[in-house]
């Protein structure tokens, strides 16, 4: 497993009207799930990022930060990245694995090493495995061998 302290939950990615709401894209499982997590990032100080809404049938939640009171002021924040530590995430059953501890896995794809996880990326069609040599490939359907540290992809 990864030693991280601290999961990207998120990513403030546009402001939302004028009064200081920010448009949030969530990598939680459920974009409802940012109602109960605690928020840490650099940019403000811990219980200041305030769940608002989840916008229907999206992963982008509406939320409000402390202090952040006009859309000028929302809008230095994009690009922020959310985080929750890592310590806060629930127990996985023995077959489940959180995306972060696959980094620095090795990706093989028929039965050759074609690089190591650097980070997952999602556009809409789904996970993708960003190696650290610069290429993608589909995390849909790959296959996790926890105890080699592998990837089987197709």
């Amino acid at each position: 497993m990864s030693d991280n302290k601290r999961i990207l939950i998120g990513k403030i990615v546009a402001p939302q009207g004028i009064r200081g709401e920010v448009r949030v894209q969530s990598f939680a499982d459920k974009a409802q799930d940012f109602q109960k997590l605690d928020i840490v990032s650099e940019r403000f100080a811990r219980g200041e990022f305030k769940f608002v809404r989840v916008v229907p049938n999206s992963n982008v939640v509406i939320a409000k930060i402390h202090g952040i009171d006009d859309r000028n002021a929302a809008e230095m924040l994009r690009g922020t990245e959310l985080y929750i530590e890592r310590d806060a995430l629930p127990a996985l059953a023995d077959d489940e694995f959180y995306q972060a501890d696959l980094i620095g896995f090795d990706v093989v794809r028929n039965g050759n090493k074609i690089g190591i996880v650097s980070c997952f990326q999602n556009y809409g069609a789904g996970d993708i495995i960003e190696m650290d040599n610069g290429d993608m490939v589909s995390f849909v359907g790959a296959d996790v061998d926890m105890a080699t540290k592998t990837i089987y992809v197709r």
